[in-house]
């Protein structure tokens, strides 16, 4: 997985009930583009994801 700053990552949830989730990435940490990513989240709160098989990149528009 190779992203971008400004990119947005979307990962689905397993359990039933919840919704899956938008984060936009605001650095990256890992080498080329790996993960893992300092995402934050449209309420403004900030966290490092290791993005699983269960998240899709977005590229900046």
């Amino acid at each position: 997985m190779r992203a971008n700053v400004g990119d947005l990552v979307y990962v689905h949830e397993h359990q039933v009930g919840q919704e899956a989730y938008a984060a936009e990435i605001i650095e990256i940490r890992g080498q080329d583009g790996a993960p893992p990513y300092l995402v934050m989240y449209p309420d403004g709160h900030q966290v490092l994801v290791f993005p699983g098989p269960d998240a899709v990149i977005e590229p900046k528009a």
